[in-house]
């Protein structure tokens, strides 16, 4: 795979890609990622990439020159035209993992980091086809989103992890949370790993894995369980827990938010 960056700040990048999982794909070859510095496309001595907003208002907005040009190149280089190009942005959707597993299908996209007040809309209007953002909060710039997206994606190439059955078992791949973990000593500081998984029963430990992982996302996500594949026994379990059905009816918080 090859992953294509738009930044103002290319050596922001530097250090995440050369570590953990991402820098063992980079140095492996399974993932190449090619960041481009737009001050590359810019036309005075002082790498203008930036300028006043026309109608005024506070905050500066990334000119459409460098972006464009920077896309020129790139098809001329042999990016396809089918290319995604992928802005980060608050007004995009959500990123989630339905999207890292779509953008992992991919063999080749792009990444717009946005800086400042914006981009000049005419970069998202004609280059742009995908806009994400990561959640309900301010950065000062794209380029931490992009590496969010870039190891989301990285981490579900074939090869990238030692199990390849470690990602299936990672929350929201299952629709829900994950369960909670333990490992060595069996007790520490008087504090003991639950019985059930030192039991050596396979179906008993299952079991209880499904459990917490429906009771903490019952408790710390509970939007998730409306679409979550939910077994019957799934949900006669969180119906104890809840004292409600789900997924179809709201949570008694819901439905009192909803009278006021």
């Amino acid at each position: 795979m090859v992953v294509h960056v738009l930044t103002l700040f290319p050596d922001y990048f530097r250090s995440p890609l050369e570590a953990g999982l991402l820098g063992k794909g980079v140095a492996g070859g399974m993932l190449s990622v090619m960041v481009h510095d737009l001050r590359s496309w810019t036309h005075d001595r002082h790498g203008t990439a930036d300028d006043y907003a026309f109608g005024g208002g506070p905050g500066m907005v990334l000119k459409p020159e460098p972006f464009f040009e920077a896309y020129d190149e790139l098809r001329n280089d042999g990016l396809s035209v089918d290319a995604e190009v992928v802005l980060t942005t608050p007004q995009g959707a959500l990123f989630d993992q339905a999207a890292a597993r779509e953008l992992s299908g991919m063999e080749e996209f792009v990444i717009v980091c946005g800086r400042y007040r914006g981009i000049d809309e005419r970069v998202r209007t004609a280059l742009v086809t995908r806009e994400y953002s990561v959640g309900d909060v301010i950065l000062n710039g794209g380029e931490g989103a992009a590496l969010l997206i870039i190891e989301a994606v990285a981490r579900l190439l074939p090869g990238a992890l030692g199990d390849p059955a470690s990602a299936a078992a990672d929350s929201f791949e299952t629709g829900i949370l994950d369960h909670p973990h333990y490992t060595r000593p069996p007790e520490y500081r008087g504090m003991e790993v639950p019985g059930t998984l030192l039991s050596g029963d396979h179906g008993a430990i299952a079991q209880w894995r499904r459990r917490e992982a429906l009771k903490m996302t019952l408790e710390r996500r509970p939007d998730l369980l409306r679409s979550a594949p939910l077994s019957d026994e799934d949900r006669e379990y969180l119906k104890e827990l809840a004292e409600y059905d789900w997924p179809g009816a709201q949570s008694p918080e819901a439905d009192e938010g909803e009278k006021r």
